[in-house]
């Protein structure tokens, strides 16, 4: 059903450039061969996104990931039109421009090609901003309790999306950032692996993630796309050296408990205060939960920070406008009541490997018990 969603979005923005591009720049003469190029470039997407789930060839994936692009060009090729025809209306009234320039062949074949350029310049620095791996740092206070440590830092990521084509390059690139910051956990908070078949590039991803080094280890939680694929089933946690936690908490060298929730996938997980019953309230309590669509009744808990994930921040502008309705806090940090909540726009992503929202990013927290 999630397919169909993307697929429709796309068939209405690519509609929409299709018809106006032709009625505003494309001579009579050259209409017939404006019509079949944009036809071909349009149905490459949805074509390839479904070959590339029912076939293993290598021009298939190649011409499967060259298809991504297409979503984001057609998105702000969509958004250059509407910019113009804007501006075609604003100059109705104010005439800043004579029509007699405007209907110049000079004048549309430079605006079709200022687009076109615009267009392809916001992927490819969407793509640079996608694998340019980022650190946000955060500082907070925690009341310590009985904590017998003084101070704790967290690296956190989530909606990696590992799949056979994955970067082996992005993946070391992680490594070297997360070693760099020294955390004494790391954190993974869902949609990590894609895909339910094993390959040479995912054996090689395990191998690399377990050259992860903290002091407490490494923990995670199960996002939606990890049910979507069966990977829940799988042994590729054990392998990568993750400890997955699905409704369950642990007492960690007596400094602090860590909770993980099943995704709301689920339908049996539980609730915050249902997982929190077994743990006194003697340590400070770390959460991760997937999606942050429950961070009021995570407030009124005895909860100190939570984790969550899978909003991406939109991931393409301005889709991340859409997501802040969506969510209380769609991308960053904010503090409910007494507990802190950071939500991150996640290492990778799923779909276009593009991100003009948000980054790659490894969130960095050192709490302080104070």
């Amino acid at each position: 059903m999630f397919h169909l969603y993307i697929t429709l979005a796309y068939l209405l923005i690519s509609v929409y450039p299709f018809f106006r591009i032709k009625d505003l720049f494309i001579s009579k003469g050259y209409k017939i061969w404006y019509i079949l190029t944009y036809l071909l470039l349009a149905t490459i997407f949805p074509l390839m996104g479904r070959l590339w789930f029912q076939n293993s060839d290598f021009l298939i994936h190649a011409l499967s990931d060259f298809s991504g692009y297409l979503v984001p060009f057609f998105l702000y090729l969509s958004l250059s039109v509407l910019l113009f025809d804007l501006f075609l209306l604003f100059n109705l009234r104010f005439k800043m421009v004579s029509l007699d320039k405007i209907k110049a062949f000079t004048f549309r074949i430079y605006m079709l090609a200022a687009m076109i350029l615009v267009s392809v310049a916001v992927v490819t620095a969407g793509s640079i901003n996608l694998n340019t791996i980022r650190v946000s740092e955060y500082r907070i206070d925690v009341p310590r309790k009985q904590s017998k440590s003084d101070h704790l830092r967290i690296a956190f990521v989530a909606d990696i999306h590992i799949m056979p084509n994955t970067s082996l390059r992005f993946v070391e690139q992680f490594i070297r950032k997360v070693n760099a910051l020294h955390p004494d956990l790391l954190l993974y908070g869902g949609d990590i692996i894609e895909g339910n078949s094993e390959s040479e590039t995912i054996n090689a991803i395990e191998s690399l993630l377990n050259g992860i080094s903290t002091k407490y280890g490494t923990f995670g939680i199960p996002g939606n796309h990890e049910f979507y694929m069966g990977r829940i089933r799988g042994n590729f946690f054990q392998k990568a050296g993750i400890k997955l936690l699905c409704d369950t908490t642990l007492r960690i060298d007596n400094s602090f408990y860590l909770a993980g929730r099943w995704d709301q996938q689920y339908q049996r997980r539980k609730s915050i205060g249902s997982i929190l019953e077994s743990v006194s309230p003697d340590l400070p309590i770390i959460l991760m939960d997937h999606r942050p669509t429950q961070l009021q009744e995570a407030s009124r808990t005895a909860v100190n920070v939570q984790f969550s994930g899978h909003t991406h921040n939109g991931q393409l502008f301005p889709i991340n406008y859409f997501m802040h309705t969506l969510y209380e806090l769609s991308w960053g940090y904010r503090k409910i009541r007494d507990t802190h909540f950071f939500v991150t726009s996640g290492l990778r992503l799923w779909g276009p490997q593009v991100k003009t929202a948000g980054k790659s990013e490894i969130m960095l927290v050192d709490i302080d018990f104070n």
